[in-house]
């Protein structure tokens, strides 16, 4: 608990396992407190500035005061901003309060039609809201259990939609390469826009600064962080590590060949279809539509490098057209239409499209997934394949070549040195696993 006396001072409380629901407490309701005893706080997890706590015991006992000689203060909070938040990450010491306006929900935009889809809270156990705290840089805040439940009744029971979001108790801790997240804890409470004075006084300052509130547009907020291969597998052995998404640059070494590079999904869900008595069935338990329209999506592995590490992709759907300008069903048709014989069962090989992405330097943006984290697979799953970047421009011969020299010399040192450049790329490569 946090107590609050008449002199104003927020004091962590302590009731025994043995003791809890023997005392009938109401937040907000000012008591008499007999009997106990304070003891120095422990280091870990701490919700008062104070080093002491106040413990409970086998005859403490509890009476309300109905008319308080002195006023007492509602609320205490604590609140930290970024640069406070950075400094205290992964120390397991004490929780703090923060206050800002909501970018993101779940990856939707803060608008009038954002709905909260609570089932698949409710199976997640969290909800992932993107905050800043005036002009300072967006963080994210994992809200679990309770919370995250507290959330979503607040946030229906709004007419409109809140944008103001205090949670109070929260750990700051590093997910990934050095992405800062705020996660909340058991003690951890919701409130929004007008639940609380200093939340009201954040609206008020919000509605007159919506300039500065507006300057972080929702796709920056959503990019992905830039790291190499090695540090999402580093990542991925972490204790406490969550599904992310991150931006990585990498060579593609091989397409994996000897397995399906595509699959049959269902035309409505994109969920995989399967063989029934007389149609294709939706595999999907939210879609399960007895007869769809069978679309051949991407489902390609891929082996990939770069300077720290070597992976294994497999491009999914719209990222498979990304890498090769072709949807999945054009090149499964086009092999069908040139191979009329063949039965229609029949695996379609590697297309030409995806063997010439081999050697290709791309940046790729990719999900680690539970699988990743728990284990089953090291196989990464990219979302989406970024346009390569445009190359620079090649310098006239004329301006390399040495006047004192004849143009067919210039060109063979250029040649020359250009199979020089290539043999030590070749040499420096890593091999494929």
């Amino acid at each position: 608990m946090l107590l609050i006396d008449e002199e104003g001072t927020a004091i962590q409380g302590f009731v025994p396992a043995g003791r809890v629901g023997t005392f009938d407490l109401t937040d907000g309701v000012v008591y008499k407190l007999n009997n106990f005893f304070g003891s120095r706080s422990k280091v870990q997890y701490r919700v008062a500035d104070h080093i002491a706590t106040v413990s409970f015991t086998w005859n403490s006992d509890l009476a309300v005061l109905d008319n308080p000689p002195v006023p007492f203060p509602e609320d205490r909070f604590r609140f930290h901003g970024y640069e406070e938040f950075r400094a205290n990450c992964d120390s397991r010491g004490d929780l703090y309060d923060y206050v800002g306006h909501m970018k993101l929900v779940n990856g939707q935009t803060i608008s009038d039609h954002i709905v909260l889809d609570e089932v698949d809270i409710s199976e997640k156990r969290h909800i992932c809201v993107h905050v800043q705290t005036h002009d300072g840089p967006v963080m994210k805040l994992y809200i679990w259990d309770k919370a995250a439940s507290d959330f979503c009744q607040k946030f229906k029971s709004y007419g409109g939609t809140p944008i103001v979001l205090l949670v109070t108790t929260v750990n700051p801790k590093h997910l990934g390469a050095g992405t800062l997240a705020l996660t909340t804890m058991s003690s951890s409470r919701v409130f929004m826009d007008a639940d609380v004075q200093p939340s009201k006084d954040y609206l008020e300052w919000l509605s007159s600064n919506s300039d500065i509130a507006n300057r972080v547009a929702a796709e920056v907020v959503t990019k992905p962080e830039t790291v190499t291969l090695g540090e999402i597998f580093s990542y991925i052995k972490q204790e406490g590590s969550k599904v992310a998404w991150f931006e990585c640059t990498a060579t593609i070494d091989d397409v994996v060949q000897g397995s399906a590079w595509y699959y049959i999904s269902c035309g409505g869900c994109n969920s995989k279809a399967v063989k029934g008595p007389t149609s294709l069935i939706c595999n999907s338990k939210k879609c399960g539509k007895r007869e769809v329209t069978g679309v051949a999506q991407y489902l390609t592995k891929i082996s990939v490098y770069d300077e720290s590490e070597q992976a294994v992709f497999v491009v999914l759907g719209d990222a498979g057209k990304e890498l090769t300008g072709k949807h999945a069903l054009e090149l499964v048709a086009s092999y069908f239409e040139s191979n009329a014989g063949v039965d229609a069962d029949h695996c379609v090989p590697v297309p030409q499209a995806l063997l010439d992405a081999i050697g290709q330097k791309r940046r790729f943006i990719v999900k680690v997934s539970d699988h990743n984290l728990t284990g089953k697979t090291q196989t990464l799953t990219v979302t989406k394949i970024l346009p390569p970047e445009a190359p620079q421009p090649i310098e006239h011969l004329e301006e390399k070549a040495n006047p004192s020299r004849g143009f067919e010399d210039a060109a063979g040192d250029m040649v020359r040195k250009a199979s020089e450049r290539l043999e030590s790329g070749e040499a420096k490569r890593p091999k494929s696993g």
